[in-house]
C-alpha cells in the first residue's frame, strides 16, 4: 500500500490522497454541511470551478487531502492546509478540515480519517493540528476530544448567520516533538 493509504476494518473504508476527479464528490459533501450552520462559516454553495485553485494549494507531500472511500464511492474527506498563508512562524502547524457525506454520519468515519490525519502528519512535517470549529457543532468537538485534540482557543460571536450569532472554538493537539 502506498504512502498515505490506509485501510480501515469499519465499513471497509479506504483512505487515498484525493485525486482532481474526486473534487466534484467533495464539493458535493461540502455543499451539504452548508444549510446546517454549524460545520463551515459559508452561507451559499460553492462550485466545483471555484475550488480548483483551493484543490491545487493542496499538494500531497505537505498539505494533502484524503478522501475516504467505501465500495469504491467517496464518503468523506479531509484536508490539510497551511494555517496563516505568508507567516513562515507556523510553518509546522496545518489547519484540518473534514467532511462526511450525510447518508454516512455517525458511522465513525470522521474519526477514523482524523485518526489517519494523525497517523501522516509528523511524516508530512506536521507538528502541530489545528481545527476550527463553529461552537454549535458539537459533534465534531466530541470527536476532537475523544482523538486528544484540546480547546486552544474561543472566539465568541464572530459568527452571524442571518442574525443568529455563535462562536468559534479552536482545537488543537501536538503531533510530532
Amino acid at each position: 500500500m502506498e504512502k498515505n493509504t490506509l485501510q480501515s476494518t469499519l465499513y471497509n473504508i479506504k483512505f487515498r490522497i484525493a485525486k482532481l476527479d474526486d473534487l466534484p464528490v467533495i464539493v458535493e459533501i461540502y455543499n451539504q454541511a452548508i444549510p446546517s450552520h454549524s460545520s463551515t462559516a459559508r452561507t451559499e454553495p460553492v462550485t466545483v470551478d471555484e475550488r480548483k485553485g483551493w484543490f491545487q494549494e493542496h499538494e500531497s507531500d505537505r498539505h494533502p487531502i484524503f478522501v475516504a472511500e467505501s465500495d469504491g464511492r467517496v464518503v468523506g474527506w479531509c484536508s490539510l492546509s497551511e494555517y496563516r498563508p505568508g507567516r513562515p512562524a507556523l510553518r509546522f502547524t496545518t489547519e484540518l478540515s473534514y467532511y462526511v457525506d450525510t447518508q454516512h454520519q455517525r458511522r465513525g468515519i470522521g474519526s477514523e480519517l482524523v485518526s489517519h490525519v494523525l497517523k501522516v502528519s509528523p511524516s508530512l512535517g506536521i507538528k502541530n493540528l489545528v481545527a476550527v470549529l463553529i461552537d454549535r457543532n458539537d459533534a465534531s468537538r466530541r470527536l476532537l476530544e475523544k482523538l486528544g485534540f484540546q480547546q486552544w482557543g474561543y472566539l465568541p460571536q464572530v459568527l452571524d448567520f442571518y442574525g443568529q450569532e455563535c462562536g468559534e472554538y479552536y482545537y488543537g493537539k501536538r503531533v510530532a516533538e
